[in-house]
């Protein structure tokens, strides 16, 4: 089979692996659309445009082989669907990626596999295409390595040499949700055992002995609406995920049926939901808000017709409006349409000048909208038009 015949076949659902994407946001017409600049475009190749530091960069995403021996009951790979399957040798895979590097296509990969013959004989294989790529093909540019479920230490201690980025899938919140959705999975020893120890590498070990003198970034994903999980088991997870294993970014991906799996008859889940599940984790990751402060209803999940900052906000702030000439940096950051930015240029621009009106504020690029009944402004409240729903 040609190379390309192979990427085609892997491509075909490389959409369900998030890297590297930035979320999602709500279109005025009410519809999900990725947020920022990217494009959602990928070729038939699974050349993806990932946002990087600022920066949109091509990557390929891709497998090894699309095979597997596991039996995920939500996954397209899974062991006896029927499903045209395709596998690459580590030398092969290297050599592709260096010659589409080559070419101008891409400037990095995100390599994930199917297993076979175990995650032990399956990582093996993926960090020895990286070996292949970073020495022989001396390939300098991003790259994303999955770890295989069942991985060793020293398997992902070596992983952590050769890449910018390692994930590895939790798809559930909890051991409970996962043996519904992938019943051969361990959830403490195969899953949430490997991103402790990349942790402990990093706080034990000196940074130069990673890729280009830093540890790699880690990330995982949920798979949401498929185990009858609530928002508040996968955002306890994702809470401890960033709080204690300094996770760059927790994926939700709304469940989607797909046929010839145990699940394909099960509904899919509301894109939205999985909207305000990045909302909430941002909260946790950006703006220092706790699992505590989420505004969960009875059964434990978020409002989906307002975002959860904005639902906290007007609990708590309608009453008691933070002052911008006085709060911190923490306290803008709790204030609805303050981000990171904004909040540093309040915090710049007052030790120099006294905040005085809106103006004020939109004179250093900071949007108002959103804030106008949440705070004081030199004392005073900025007049604002009432909500009528």
């Amino acid at each position: 089979m040609e190379t390309a015949d192979k990427l085609k076949i892997t491509a075909t659902q490389m959409h369900l692996e998030p890297a590297e994407e930035v979320g999602t946001q709500v279109a005025p017409c009410g519809q999900l659309i990725p947020k920022g600049d990217l494009p959602p475009k990928k070729s038939s190749l699974g050349i993806f445009q990932a946002s990087m530091g600022g920066k949109t960069v091509p990557i390929l995403k891709t497998l090894l082989t699309s095979a597997c021996e596991r039996d995920c009951y939500y996954c397209p790979f899974r062991a006896g669907r029927n499903y045209r399957r395709t596998t690459f040798k580590p030398e092969e895979m290297a050599q592709t990626v260096s010659d589409m590097q080559r070419a101008g296509l891409i400037n990095g990969l995100f390599l994930s596999s199917g297993i076979i013959k175990g995650g032990m004989r399956t990582q093996d294989k993926l960090i020895e295409t990286a070996e292949i790529l970073r020495k022989k093909h001396q390939f300098k540019g991003y790259l994303h390595l999955k770890i295989m479920p069942g991985a060793e230490e020293a398997q992902v201690e070596r992983a952590m040499q050769l890449a910018d980025r390692l994930s590895i899938n939790l798809e559930a919140p909890n051991e409970k949700r996962l043996a519904a959705l992938a019943p051969k999975k361990e959830f403490f020893e195969e899953l949430l055992q490997p991103l402790k120890w990349v942790e402990q590498i990093r706080r034990s070990q000196a940074a130069q002995k990673g890729w280009n003198s830093r540890w790699p970034s880690t990330v995982t994903q949920f798979v949401v609406g498929a185990a009858g999980e609530t928002d508040l088991e996968l955002l306890q997870t994702a809470e401890y995920l960033y709080k204690e294993l300094r996770l760059g970014r927790t994926y939700f991906s709304a469940f989607s049926p797909i046929s010839d799996t145990p699940l394909e008859n099960l509904p899919a889940e509301n894109p939205l939901r999985q909207h305000r599940l990045y909302q909430a984790s941002f909260l946790f990751r950006d703006y220092g808000f706790d699992l505590e402060e989420m505004p969960f209803d009875q059964r434990g999940n978020l409002p989906l017709a307002e975002d959860p900052k904005m639902a906290w906000a007007q609990a708590e702030l309608l009453e008691n409006p933070v002052e911008v000439n006085r709060a911190s940096r923490d306290e803008l950051l709790r204030v609805p349409g303050i981000g990171p930015k904004s909040a540093q240029r309040i915090v710049q621009e007052r030790r120099h000048n006294k905040l005085r009106d809106l103006q004020d504020l939109r004179a250093i690029g900071v949007p108002t909208k959103r804030m106008e009944p949440f705070v004081l402004v030199d004392g005073k409240r900025p007049l604002h038009q009432l909500r009528l729903f």
